[in-house]
């Protein structure tokens, strides 16, 4: 049967036609459920109808991957009587603190009780006054330390990392672990499926035939291809025996030691903690265990949370915070501590991209007379990041904020500290992406000793910075301010 060219010609087109209004239809679905359904801010709504409407039919593919949100659900999850004693002691502490009864040791907690009150509603944020730290600056000392721990583990070993590369730092990590677990030491290993998208469980084999467990977080249903991976979990929390826990910026992988020529010499910082605060990693480490149903889920057991007689004086608590929750806890936690400043503020982040609120309090707070120290890399990992790093910076700075670039290599981590009284650290950086999207945890530790040795780092590494000043800024050239007024532009969706 014949059937003439144009025939087909007019068929095709049709056919295009259609698909192509039907993809004009999803958008338009798309941007009444970004302005009238989700719980975004205004800046992130507008952010994504520019992209859906500039660029639809790739638009709608970077919001399927990037834009879309997971909903208030209650995704990490204990048995009711795996709460007792632990969540339980959170809902205490409220009650005591909201009727005036609540007495901390610590001097600068029992001052900041408000920044402690709000922190309590965070279930795992139960406060802890019998704790011990160690501040590492070099992942090295880190490593080596965390390796020790490892080797005179009796019990259990809890391993959670965001990235974790099976390179030489993270082979002689898995060795560590490989051998506990033959001697019959409980292992279990958590890792982001994004972050570490070179591993799979086949590279855990070894562990796992010997009883070992491993998991990857939202792990992808297909090769490629992850609906969640906008939502990851960029937590790093190492516990062991119920005693020991680490917590802080660093993943696992050879470029945190120093060994990647582009990154240069790696900038981080991370904690080993004694005491009380050990169960609050636990706990978070349970409960990230737990949120998928296909899991060898943790139940509450004595031995996880051994009791602890005090190992030093130090008050502190452990936030957490994620896109399943309804309180952005974390950064509530900076922008009471901007608040409460007296005197100076310490900033030390990768990336510096706060939301509006987070900016008009650092302005207020330079207005007020409080000094605002920031430092930030030389230069970037994601160029989108940097450059509106670098415009954020610059706008503070102009009103008498001081700046510095690290230079000898990437500066990675994530400290705030306030007034020699508080210092925060631990996954969180200063952007959106880690106050909405991805799941973090904090150190909130009420201590002069602990402030000032985190402020006197942080003069330190000013040693190796370079001074960020207005005729800096000013001399840039054109092609730097494309790419900023670009990264302004999308910021909100960084």
């Amino acid at each position: 049967m014949y059937i003439p060219f144009t025939e087909i010609y007019i068929s095709d087109q049709a056919a295009v036609t259609t698909i192509a209004v039907l993809l004009y239809f999803i958008n338009f679905l798309l941007t009444v459920s970004l302005i009238f359904l989700e719980r975004r801010n205004a800046q992130s709504v507008w952010a994504w109808v520019l992209v859906l409407f500039f660029i639809p039919f790739v638009g709608f593919i970077l919001y399927m991957l990037f834009g879309r949100t997971i909903y208030r659900q209650q995704i990490f999850k204990l048995d009711e009587e795996d709460k007792v004693g632990l969540e339980h002691l959170v809902s205490e502490q409220l009650e005591e603190i909201q009727k005036g009864r609540l007495t901390l040791s610590s001097p600068v907690a029992e001052k900041h009780k408000k920044l402690v009150h709000m922190l309590l509603y965070n279930n795992q944020s139960f406060v802890t006054s019998n704790n011990s730290v160690e501040t590492y600056t070099n992942m090295n000392d880190k490593f080596d330390q965390m390796i020790k721990d490892i080797e005179a583990a009796e019990d259990h070993i809890h391993f959670q990392y965001y990235i974790f590369k099976l390179d030489g730092i993270g082979n002689r990590l898995y060795k560590a672990l490989l051998k506990k677990q033959k001697e019959g030491v409980s292992v279990r290993i958590l890792y982001d499926d994004i972050g570490s998208r070179s591993l799979s469980l086949k590279n855990f084999t070894d562990i796992k035939e010997h009883g070992g467990l491993v998991e990857a977080f939202f792990p992808s249903k297909l090769p490629l291809v992850n609906p969640r991976i906008n939502n990851r979990n960029h937590r790093k929390i190492v516990v062991i025996d119920g005693r020991i826990g680490y917590i802080g910026g660093s993943n696992v992988g050879d470029e945190y030691i120093g060994l990647d020529p582009k990154m240069g010499a790696w900038r981080d910082t991370h904690l080993r903690i004694e005491g009380n605060a050990v169960k609050s990693l636990q706990l978070r480490f349970m409960l990230d265990w737990n949120s998928h149903d296909t899991r060898n889920n943790m139940k509450h057991e004595d031995r996880y949370f051994p009791e602890i007689f005090s190992v030093g004086d130090i008050t502190m608590q452990i936030a957490s915070s994620g896109p399943d929750e309804d309180y952005q806890q974390i950064k509530y936690g900076y922008l009471k501590m901007i608040n409460s400043a007296k005197k100076e503020i310490y900033i030390q982040s990768p990336y510096f991209i706060p939301d509006q609120s987070i900016m008009e309090a650092l302005k207020i707070t330079l207005l007020s007379g409080v000094k605002v120290k920031i430092m930030i890399p030389s230069f970037p990992d994601h160029p989108f990041v940097y450059w509106a790093t670098y415009s954020n910076v610059a706008t503070l700075m102009y009103m008498g904020a001081e700046v510095y670039m690290y230079q000898p290599g990437f500066l990675h981590q994530k400290v705030f500290v306030i007034d020699d009284e508080i210092v925060s650290i631990g996954t969180t950086n200063v952007d959106n992406r880690s106050f909405i999207l991805n799941f973090e945890v904090n150190a909130f530790i009420y201590n002069t000793e602990e402030a000032i040795k985190s402020r006197k780092i942080f003069e330190n590494d000013i040693q190796h910075c370079e001074i960020f000043t207005i005729e800096k800024y000013e001399a840039r050239g054109n092609w730097i301010k494309l790419k900023e007024g670009l990264a302004n532009l999308i910021e909100p969706i960084l």
